[in-house]
């Protein structure tokens, strides 16, 4: 699978692409294939670390089971600058909130697919990219969010 990357301020991110269709976001470098797709993804990653994007415009491609695709449809939606409850995205789903937490933590294409924009109804909730919490937090501040961590 060819992939691509990128060094920002929350660590180097690798993009993958898998037939015509962006498949991964990894942090940590895992290579330099260049691919009309790869060289998009990473003018819209660059241009998202730069305040000049407010939504990506990528072919992407879900592996997982249909709940999983719901889920990182409804992260999708997630304007830059807002944020959702597990419980929001639960609620729309009309499953619990548990599951929705686990597929968030389960996004195979974070940053792009904005799974830090989902909180827990009393807290930051998880991420599993990059530092945890802290590359969480940094994203959410870096997109104005930072009121709503107060």
């Amino acid at each position: 699978m060819p992939s691509a990357q990128i060094d920002t301020f929350v660590g180097t991110l690798s993009v993958t692409e898998t037939e015509g269709a962006i498949t991964g976001l990894s942090w940590g470098a895992q290579g330099q294939d260049r691919t009309a797709l790869l060289d998009r993804a990473i003018d819209q990653l660059r241009a998202y670390f730069a305040l000049e994007l407010q939504s990506f415009d990528l072919p992407l491609h879900i592996a997982g089971s249909a709940f999983q695709q719901a889920v990182c449809a409804a992260m999708l939606a997630i304007p830059l600058g807002e944020t959702r409850t597990y419980g929001d995205i639960s609620k729309a789903l009309k499953v619990p909130p548990q599951p929705v937490g686990n597929a968030c933590g389960a996004n195979p294409i974070p940053v792009i697919i904005p799974c830090h924009r989902v909180l827990g109804a009393t807290g930051l909730g998880g991420f599993s990219g990059g530092t945890g919490i802290e590359t969480k937090i940094a994203l959410l501040k870096h997109e104005g969010a930072a009121s709503l961590l107060i």
